[in-house]
């Protein structure tokens, strides 16, 4: 399991684990919270390609599909 603080996940770094259609490095472009500060939108980038795609942020903690950072 990676550890990831909501508040730091604003342009974090990730690795799939599982790339498809060479894209393998993300970063998290944008990150709303609502009025209690809980996760409401999480978008990552593509930086391969530059496709962007909404993520439950609590998916990069599974460290079968994303390792923190580039790698």
């Amino acid at each position: 399991m990676n550890a990831i603080s909501p508040k730091k996940l604003l342009h974090s770094k990730w690795t799939s684990v599982h790339p498809r259609n060479k894209e393998k490095h993300f970063t998290v472009i944008t990150v709303k919270f609502d009025h209690d500060m809980k996760v409401e939108l999480c978008e990552i980038q593509a930086i391969f390609t530059n496709r962007i795609q909404q993520i439950n942020w609590r998916e990069l903690k599974n460290s079968h599909q994303w390792q923190q950072g580039w790698r």
